[in-house]
């Protein structure tokens, strides 16, 4: 189930969002500000981003450009501004869409459903990932770190490739569990810390001390891509 934060000062319109994407089987989560909304992304595994631009405490602007610094999450931007600039501008920062209050919800969950598509048909198509002195070819599934090929199952590359295509964003177990072993997996989710256990030891020049998958604690994991 794909998770949807819906960022607007409004109740109502977040309210109206929300129960036309949870009718199409979308998890919602709500904030009404930005620094709200930064905190939720922070903390929970996000898919995509509905983001109002006139915020109490941040422009929408603001929280674009600090989810891009770190995120690839697809975000669609909301905002009364008409003009031609206002939407051309708030789609340079890195916003994926744009509408302009009032809009149609049905229309909204169209739009919403059309970038989740063509996130995911990138995230297929895309071939090397590199970061440092980790190299991932998924198109060829293969990895090399420091130019030595990397022996992975399966099920430990598509943990890596999910993790280092999304750096820096925080998985819950229960979010890799879904993304890597798929809906219908019962077994134990620590499952997943067997995983990553074994990822390290094979790409961590330290596993004690990794720096390319670290630990956030009470949460789950995320690829900090070399960099603490």
């Amino acid at each position: 189930m794909k998770r949807i934060l819906i960022a607007d000062d409004e109740e109502k319109i977040r309210d109206v969002i929300a129960s036309y994407l949870q009718k199409e089987g979308y998890e919602t989560i709500e904030a009404h500000s930005g620094n709200e909304a930064l905190e939720t992304i922070q903390s929970t595994s996000i898919d995509f981003v509905v983001l109002d631009l006139m915020l109490p405490d941040r422009t929408g602007e603001e929280v674009c450009q600090i989810i891009r610094r770190e995120q690839s999450i697809p975000i669609l931007m909301l905002t009364a501004k008409i003009k031609e600039d206002n939407r051309i501008h708030g789609l340079s920062l890195g916003a994926d869409d744009y509408m302009v209050k009032p809009f149609s919800p049905r229309e909204l969950v169209m739009r919403i459903k059309t970038i989740l598509r063509r996130s995911y048909h990138d995230f297929l198509l895309a071939d090397q990932i590199s970061y440092g002195d980790l190299t991932i070819d998924q198109s060829k599934q293969t990895v090399k770190f420091k130019g030595n090929a990397i022996s992975l199952t399966p099920n430990e590359f598509k943990l890596l490739v999910v993790l280092a295509k999304h750096p820096k964003r925080t998985f819950t177990r229960d979010d890799l569990i879904e993304k890597v072993l798929g809906f219908d997996f019962e077994g134990d989710t620590r499952t997943i810390d067997q995983h990553i256990k074994n990822l390290r030891y094979k790409i961590e020049q330290n596993p004690k001390e990794p720096i390319y998958i670290t630990t956030v604690y009470g949460v789950g994991y995320k690829f900090t891509g070399g960099r603490k």
